[in-house]
C-alpha cells in the first residue's frame, strides 16, 4: 500500500467525497458475504415486474446500408468467427469458442476469476498485468459486431457465436468475483453491448431464451444495474466514468425494465445525465477533461443515451440533445484537412458502442451521425463513407427541437476551453495550427490531463509536423507515462529542469498550471496574419517565472512564427529545454542554426533560437525520448528536437518556421 499516494489523493477531495468514499469502502466489506463463485452455480433471477423488451428496431433494408463499410464490418466479425480479435497492440489468443476473460494478452499474465473483486491489487501489474489488457475484450464490443454482422445477413453463425460468448461471460463471472465488477465504467460499457447484442438479435429465433428467459443473463443484469447504483463515481473521480455508469444504467433501465428498483434506475441515471452534460461540457461544446479522445467517447456515450431514450420513449431533454449538437458541431471545427482532430491529453482508445469494423474513422462516424441528426453546416468538412453504425442506430430517430442558434462561421477560438486554431489554406496546402491556453484538465485531480500548457501542434496538408507525441500508457511503465505527459514531451517550454505541473501518480495533479490568454487576432482567414499569445504560472507556483508564448501565422508567406519569454523581474538565468516534436512521417536534419524538414509533398526549415545547445534525437528509451504513440499501447520511434541552456529573463527566444511546397 503506497500511504503517499493515498495522502497525496485525499488532498485532491473535498471533505464530503472523503466521507462518501469512507462509506463505499465499508459497504464493499459488507457485501464480501454476498460474492458468489464460478463453482457454486445455479443463477438466481430476481423476482420480475415484467419480461418484455423495449425499443426494437425497424425492420432493416439492407440496401441502405453504406457497402464499403458493411464489407469491413462483415470481415471482421468473419474474424471473430475464426478467433481473431485485436486488444490494443495484440491479437488475443484466446478469443473463439472458449475466450479466457482473464488473460492479460500483452504480458501472458492471468487472473484468476474466484478472488473477492474489492480484494485484487489491479494497478499492481506484477500480479494483475495489464489490466486494461483483461477489461478491453469483456466491455463486449465483439459481440456488437457479431450481432450487427447477423442484423445485416440473418446468418446464425455470428448470433450463435454471441450467445457462447454471453454464457461463458456470465457462468465465469458471478457477482462480484474476479477483476470485472472492480470498475464501474466497465459495467456501465457492457451494459450498453448488451442491450444493443440483444437489439440486433431481434430477428434470431433464439434471441429471448439467451435473454428474457435465461436466469443466469436476469441474474447478471440485475446485479450490474445494483453496483451501479451503490457505487457510482464521485467527487474528484466523476469524469467519463460516472457518464459511462449512467448511461449504461440508463440504457438497460430503458431496455430491459424487468425489476422493481427499474423506474428508479432509469428516473436516477437519467437526471445524473441532464446534470453531467452541462457539468462536463463546455457551453463551445468541447468536453472538459480536453483530452480530445474522451470528447468522441463522451459525445459517442451522450448519443447512445439519447438514442435509448428515444427508442423507449423515455426520452432526454431538448437540452442534453443540444449539447450533442453542440459538441458534435465543435468537433468539425477543430478537424484538419484529413478530418483529423488535435491529440490533445489522454487516451486509451475507449468507444462507447461499436458496430463497425474497430479500425473505423471515430471523427468522421461522428459526423455522420450529426448528418444524419441534425444536418451539417456549410463549413463542416466534406465526408467520406458513411459508418455502419450510423445507420443502424439514427433509423426513425428524430431529435426534439433546438432553438440554441448554431455558429454560422467555423469557430476558430474555444474561448472557455482556451482552444485557439490558426489556419490558412485548405485540404493539401492547408496549415493548421492548434494552440493551447486552456485549464489544466478537469477537476480538482485533472486526471487525464498532460502538462502541455502554451503547447502547439502544427500540420501542413494533413501531416504532422509538430506533433503531439500521444499517450502510449496508463499503468505500468511509470517512466513512460511519465514522459507520453511531461512538459519535455510536448512542443513548449520546460524550466527549472521540471513539469509545468506537478504529478503525485499515474491520474493524479497535486499542482497544475493556471494560464491566461493575452490577445489573439487574425483569426479569419482573410486576414494575413493571425497571432496567438498566452502565459501561464506553473513555475510560479514552483519559485520560477512565468512563461509567455506568442504564436504568428504569417498567411501570404507561410510561417509561423513562435516567440517564447520568461519573466519574472530578477533578470536571472533560467536553466530551460524547448521541445518540438515532429510526427512519423516527418524526416528531420540538424544543421547548425536550423533544423530542415521534409515529408512526402512538403518541407520546411525551422530556424532555431540562438543560445541553445540543440540535439536531435529518435526512439531513445533511456530516459524516453523521440516517439510517437498514435493509439494505446503502440508506440514508434520518431524525431524530437530539444534544446538546452540557460534563458535570460526578459529576453525572447524566437522560433520560425517557414513552409515549403517541397522537401529539400
Amino acid at each position: 500500500m503506497n500511504l503517499e499516494w493515498y495522502w497525496r489523493r485525499l488532498r485532491g477531495m473535498e471533505p464530503g467525497e472523503a466521507v462518501w468514499r469512507v462509506r463505499d469502502a465499508m459497504l464493499k466489506q459488507i457485501w464480501r458475504s454476498q460474492q458468489r463463485s464460478p463453482e457454486s452455480g445455479g443463477a438466481r433471477a430476481p423476482r420480475l415486474a415484467s419480461k418484455s423488451f423495449v425499443g426494437v428496431l425497424p425492420i432493416l433494408d439492407r440496401n441502405c446500408l453504406p457497402q464499403p463499410a458493411t464489407a469491413r464490418l462483415l470481415a471482421a466479425a468473419q474474424g471473430l468467427i475464426e478467433g481473431r480479435w485485436r486488444v490494443f497492440a495484440k491479437l488475443h489468443p484466446a478469443m473463439g469458442e472458449d475466450p479466457d476473460w482473464f488473460l492479460d494478452a500483452r504480458s501472458g499474465r492471468r487472473l484468476t476469476g474466484d478472488r473477492y473483486a474489492f480484494d485484487i491489487p489491479y494497478r499492481d501489474e506484477t500480479i494483475a498485468g495489464n489490466i486494461k489488457y483483461i477489461w478491453e475484450p469483456s466491455r463486449h464490443h465483439h459481440l456488437t459486431i457479431l450481432a450487427a454482422a447477423y442484423a445485416i445477413t440473418g446468418d446464425n453463425r455470428y448470433a450463435e457465436r454471441v450467445a457462447i460468448h454471453l454464457q461463458s461471460w456470465w457462468s465465469k463471472n458471478p457477482f462480484l468475483s474476479g477483476p470485472h465488477w472492480i470498475s464501474g465504467i466497465e459495467l456501465g460499457i457492457r451494459l450498453i453491448s448488451w442491450v444493443w447484442a440483444r437489439r440486433l438479435l431481434a430477428a434470431w429465433s433464439d434471441a429471448t431464451a439467451l435473454f428474457e428467459d435465461n436466469p443466469q443473463f436476469l441474474d447478471q443484469l440485475y446485479h450490474h444495474q445494483r453496483w451501479l447504483a451503490s457505487f457510482p463515481s464521485r467527487g474528484s473521480s466523476a469524469n467519463n466514468h460516472l457518464v459511462a455508469e449512467a448511461v449504461g444504467q440508463f440504457a438497460a433501465s430503458c431496455a430491459f425494465p424487468f425489476f422493481a428498483e427499474s423506474l428508479h434506475w432509469r428516473q436516477n441515471s437519467a437526471r445524473v445525465l441532464e446534470m453531467e452534460i452541462v457539468r462536463q461540457t463546455f457551453a463551445g461544446g468541447l468536453n472538459r477533461e480536453l483530452a480530445t479522445d474522451y470528447h468522441g467517447f463522451v459525445l459517442e456515450l451522450f448519443l447512445a443515451a439519447a438514442i435509448e431514450g428515444e427508442l423507449s420513449k423515455h426520452p432526454l431533454s431538448a437540452m442534453v440533445w443540444e449539447r450533442i449538437r453542440a459538441m458534435i458541431d465543435a468537433l468539425a471545427a477543430i478537424l484538419d484537412a484529413k478530418g483529423q482532430p488535435p491529440r490533445q491529453g489522454d487516451s486509451d482508445s475507449g468507444v462507447g458502442l461499436l458496430l463497425d469494423d474497430p479500425e473505423y474513422d471515430r471523427w468522421k462516424a461522428l459526423l455522420s451521425t450529426g448528418r444524419k441528426l441534425f444536418d451539417a453546416l456549410p463549413w463542416w468538412p466534406k465526408l467520406g463513407d458513411e459508418d455502419v453504425r450510423t445507420q443502424l442506430w439514427t433509423r426513425d430517430i428524430v431529435p426534439p427541437q433546438i432553438t440554441v442558434p448554431r455558429p454560422f462561421t467555423r469557430p476558430n477560438l474555444f474561448e472557455d476551453a482556451g482552444q485557439v486554431y490558426l489556419r490558412a489554406g485548405s485540404e493539401s496546402e492547408e496549415i493548421w495550427c492548434h494552440c493551447d491556453h486552456g485549464p489544466h484538465g478537469f477537476l480538482s485531480i485533472g486526471a487525464h490531463a498532460h502538462a502541455d500548457a502554451l503547447s502547439v501542434e502544427l500540420r501542413v496538408g494533413g501531416v504532422e509536423v509538430l506533433a503531439d507525441p500521444g499517450t502510449y500508457c496508463y499503468h505500468g511503465n511509470p517512466e513512460w507515462r511519465a514522459y507520453f505527459r511531461s512538459t519535455v514531451g510536448h512542443n513548449t517550454l520546460e524550466l527549472l529542469g521540471r513539469d509545468q505541473s506537478i504529478a503525485g501518480g499515474p491520474f493524479l495533479w497535486t499542482t497544475q498550471a493556471k494560464t491566461r490568454l493575452l490577445a489573439v487576432d487574425g483569426l479569419d482567414e482573410s486576414s494575413p496574419q493571425a497571432r496567438w499569445e498566452a502565459e501561464h504560472t506553473g513555475y510560479v507556483a514552483q519559485g520560477g517565472p512565468v512563461h509567455r508564448r506568442a504564436v504568428i501565422l504569417s498567411r501570404p508567406s507561410r510561417t509561423l512564427t513562435i516567440q517564447d519569454d520568461v519573466f519574472d523581474g530578477s533578470g536571472e538565468l533560467v536553466p530551460i529545454r524547448l521541445a518540438f516534436h515532429f510526427g512519423p512521417d516527418v524526416q528531420c536534419q540538424l544543421i547548425p542554426g536550423k533544423a530542415l524538414l521534409a515529408w512526402r509533398g512538403g518541407g520546411a526549415e525551422l530556424e532555431l533560437p540562438a543560445g541553445l545547445n540543440w540535439a536531435l534525437h529518435r526512439g531513445e528509451e533511456n530516459p524516453p525520448l523521440g516517439w510517437f504513440s498514435r493509439s494505446f499501447d503502440v508506440k514508434v520511434p520518431s524525431f524530437s528536437l530539444l534544446g538546452q541552456g540557460k534563458a535570460c529573463v526578459g529576453s525572447p527566444m524566437i522560433t520560425r518556421l517557414l513552409i515549403r511546397d517541397s522537401a529539400f
